[in-house]
């Protein structure tokens, strides 16, 4: 997000010169920068621990595509603790341990993607208003199921052979 107004007075902003920084919008009546920024979400390749199956979701709203439960990192809340909540929101799984993979930029919705792989207890696939659609696949079916120029592809592929991220790859 770039600021052209200060969040907290309204004043119009203007460009000042912040160290290393360089031009940076500024507002005189605070005194202080506003820097740009991207929103915080995670992204989450949901495994069940016993059968190394992966349950992918659709949400029309999103995607035609299915794609990984993924979700806006909460003020005040840590990444680890989004992922959880995330999967328990969206298909009413219980995270049993959840490590992080990665960051992916997505530039089409100006997010920084924080990727964790999230490891469930299996059970009914309970669905938030949100999602159309849940199944757990083969992981071989979800490659298959996922656009290959997806953060999600990045991330299960970064799972499965260890992949340098999609930044190192050039793709987003």
């Amino acid at each position: 997000m770039d600021f052209t107004f200060c969040p907290q007075c309204g004043e119009k902003l203007f460009p000042k010169v912040c160290g290393d920084e360089g031009e940076t919008p500024y507002c005189n009546s605070c005194n202080r920068p506003f820097f740009p920024f991207s929103y915080p979400c995670v992204i989450c390749l949901c495994i069940d621990g016993d059968s190394s199956e992966i349950a992918l979701i659709k949400q029309g709203y999103v995607s035609e595509n299915y794609v990984n439960v993924a979700g806006y990192v909460k003020r005040g809340e840590i990444p680890e603790n989004t992922a959880v909540r995330e999967v328990k929101e969206e298909i009413g799984l219980d995270v049993v341990s959840v490590s992080y993979a990665g960051s992916w930029y997505h530039a089409k919705s100006d997010n920084l993607m924080l990727g964790f792989v999230c490891k469930v207890k299996r059970g009914e696939l309970i669905l938030s208003p949100e999602v159309d659609e849940a199944c757990w696949f083969p992981v071989e079916k979800a490659r298959d199921l996922l656009r290959r120029d997806s953060i999600g592809m990045s991330l299960l592929e970064k799972y499965l052979f260890g992949c340098g991220t999609s930044a190192e790859r050039g793709t987003d």
